[in-house]
């Protein structure tokens, strides 16, 4: 009996530690159960582990599980949460300073950004001078041009009849090279024929009109919603699952009133902040 008690004494003692760790780390226990850092990156699915980390990272900050102006978790908590190297890490977080979405401060930490940019829709919306005002340096590239007939709303927009061909010119968008929104683009066929050639030389919609004679021109109709991005501008637009567009439709006309082009422009919500100014 002598010996017994001792292993009574030791198992109630062993019993009453696991009882009060549980009891006093139920959040620890808790994440560790809804995001193991296993699940978290698949090794040999053919997509660099750097860039699966960035992905999810940018997931959070897109759901709001990341807020603005909220600090990220260490570089070793973050490598020990993904099961991955440091370097592998800093890439990943680089990737995501290179998209804006978040800033490194020496000795504090790495922040979830709280800059957009700054993007201004007046009678004189111009792509080119709205990145250059935020500092940043403005590009794109065509993506397809065709002709065909325009969706019917954006035809009754350019006053043309619903079967009238059109010139439909898809581009992307961007802002140090980082995507900014992917735009499609209807102009008149039988006066524009020739738009998307000079677009792909001079790679600016208001340097083209202007080559085609018309030196100015403004927004007359602006129409705003939002929705989820769909596969192939997620693809485009270097964005997550969850990520959330911003529509622009719009009109501009010629300083007679004639209506030029009609454009549908998805922006990334989280990249850029609209600012309207009629």
């Amino acid at each position: 009996m002598t010996t017994n008690k001792p292993r009574r004494s030791s198992s109630t003692a062993r019993t009453s530690v696991s009882t009060k760790g549980r009891s006093n780390r139920p959040e620890k226990v808790d994440q560790a159960v809804q995001a193991p850092a296993q699940t978290k990156v698949s090794r040999g699915s053919g997509v660099a582990l750097w860039r699966q980390i960035a992905e999810d990272l940018e997931t959070e900050i897109f759901v709001g599980k990341l807020a603005t102006g909220a600090r990220l978790p260490t570089e070793n908590e973050l490598a020990a949460r993904y099961a991955v190297n440091r370097h592998t890490l800093r890439r990943a977080l680089a990737e995501l300073s290179r998209k804006g979405l978040v800033e490194a401060t020496p000795r504090r930490g790495t922040f979830v950004s709280k800059s957009r940019i700054p993007y201004r829709i007046s009678r004189n919306t111009r792509f080119s001078e709205n990145i250059l005002e935020a500092g940043r340096d403005p590009g794109g590239r065509l993506l397809s041009t065709r002709t065909c007939t325009a969706p019917e709303e954006m035809a009754e927009w350019l006053g043309i009849a619903h079967a009238a061909a059109v010139v439909e010119m898809e581009h992307v968008r961007v802002a140090n090279d980082v995507p900014i929104c992917v735009a499609t683009t209807w102009l008149p066929a039988d006066r524009f024929s020739r738009i998307a050639k000079i677009y792909e030389h001079v790679g600016s919609m208001t340097k083209a009109f202007a080559r085609l004679g018309i030196k100015s021109f403004t927004r007359k109709r602006t129409r705003i919603t939002s929705r989820l991005a769909t596969t192939d501008e997620r693809e485009l637009l270097e964005l997550p699952r969850g990520a959330v567009v911003m529509l622009i439709e719009a009109l501009d006309v010629d300083p007679s009133g004639e209506p030029i082009s009609a454009s549908h422009s998805r922006f990334v919500a989280e990249r850029v902040s609209l600012l309207l100014e009629y």
